[in-house]
């Protein structure tokens, strides 16, 4: 079973079979050294850079702040989603997410209005 990815809106937009699922301009808490010196970084998405899948995993590289700190930049590989039965279910980004370490193959996906 395929699912189409898409980043719709100049970046603002993740669309899980042509809906919809995750925006920007929310706040994400991730655990990743290499990205800032903050031990959870309140890391605020401003643009997806690139979406795919590993698995049943849907996973995304996003561009934005960290607000303790100030860095800027694009983070690792986060995970956003899974898809379960054919279906997709958000993850929790409230909660604390963790970067993928291992590079892999990810769909290429292009910015789409």
């Amino acid at each position: 079973m395929s699912v189409a990815l898409r980043i719709l809106d100049d970046g603002a937009w993740i669309s899980v079979d042509d809906q919809r699922r995750v925006s920007v301009s929310e706040l994400w808490r991730f655990h990743d050294p290499e990205f800032c010196a903050c031990a959870l970084p309140d890391f605020v998405v401003e643009n997806f850079q690139a979406v795919g899948v590993d698995g049943r995993t849907v996973e995304t590289r996003v561009y934005g702040q960290c607000i303790a700190c100030g860095t800027k930049g694009e983070t690792s590989w986060l995970p956003v989603g899974r898809v379960v039965d054919g279906a997709y279910r958000d993850i929790d980004r409230e909660s604390v997410l963790s970067p993928t370490r291992a590079p892999r193959p990810h769909g290429s996906t292009t910015k789409q209005q």
